[in-house]
């Protein structure tokens, strides 16, 4: 019973977060679209933010539907939302590595030549890099998928006696090799995401000392600026990194049951985005006007 009453609690709190990033994603397009049909172009650093609020978008959406579909019809086979959410999730990973990247380049400084050439090239290469995330979520998906038909196969082949020892092991080592796929696919961004960001932080940490050390005693704008930038870069590093390990837990099943905790589990994974779409915005100058002018016009009707 309270076991149930858990799962209902759980569920309602995952539903609020379902709206709350559905609406965070569908005003980061609205807005950047609106700027880029009116100005014919949009900048990298947009580019991105609209391809990982579009991804998110239909990653909630096939999270839900696969979700309450299972739940309350676990007889129908709900495969082809979890491939999306599979997908869009793969694709969500790459695209945040890729932000930060392009934030470490643009903003620090090495007098490396390659280090130099990327941040000269950095601006033109993001085309090529979302078009490149893409494919790579696309090809790790075909992996993913034609391993869980192999998977039924073996399955359904295991009727014929002579054939099971070498059907399990084949069903043994595709699966294996399906969860290393699916960990390596979202390790390499992950690393990606880590590196650019410690390292932005060690960099932002040593300026704003030499900026301390030159201006004791005096309160000056941009220390606060760069104290700012500081803490954001702390909490996205702690958010993205326990959403890592939650997709990782999920993908290796270990730690909790899932039929007692799925919901519970669903929340918690959910909460970290919600938490980092909503820091994504207030980081943006453009999308922080567009908030402030929604609460005007809610507040004046």
């Amino acid at each position: 019973m309270i076991t149930s009453q858990l799962s209902v609690f759980f569920m309602i709190i995952y539903m609020l977060e379902f709206l709350t990033i559905t609406g965070q994603s569908s005003l980061i397009v609205v807005a950047l679209g609106r700027e880029w049909v009116q100005a014919q172009r949009l900048p990298p650093v947009d580019m991105i933010l609209t391809s990982l609020s579009i991804c998110r978008f239909f990653q909630l959406w096939s999270s839900m539907l696969y979700n309450f579909g299972s739940h309350f019809h676990p007889n129908y086979n709900f495969l082809y939302f979890g491939i999306i959410w599979e997908f869009t999730n793969i694709l969500s990973f790459w695209l945040t590595s890729l932000l930060a990247v392009f934030y470490c380049v643009k903003i620090s400084f090495f007098s490396h030549p390659i280090f130099l050439w990327l941040k000269w090239r950095i601006v033109r290469l993001v085309p090529r890099l979302l078009l490149g995330s893409l494919l790579i979520s696309c090809v790790s998906i075909i992996f993913s998928t034609t391993s869980y038909y192999l998977n039924i196969q073996f399955i359904s082949m295991k009727h014929f006696p002579r054939n099971s020892t070498m059907l399990e092991r084949l069903e043994a080592f595709l699966w294996d090799f399906s969860t290393l796929q699916k960990v390596v696919v979202l390790v390499i961004p992950f690393l990606l995401f880590l590196a650019s960001t410690v390292l932005l932080m060690a960099l932002l940490s040593r300026h704003l000392k030499q900026m301390k050390d030159l201006h004791t005693g005096r309160s000056n704008s941009s220390l606060e600026a760069h104290s700012a930038a500081l803490r954001s870069l702390a909490v996205f590093l702690t958010l993205f990194t326990f959403y890592f390990l939650t997709v990782l837990l999920s993908i290796l099943d270990v730690l909790f049951n899932k039929e007692s905790w799925f919901w519970a589990w669903e929340a918690i994974i959910y909460a970290l985005v919600s938490i980092h779409s909503t820091l994504l915005m207030l980081s943006s100058a453009k999308l922080k006007r567009v908030l402030k002018a929604r609460c005007w016009s809610l507040e004046a009707s």
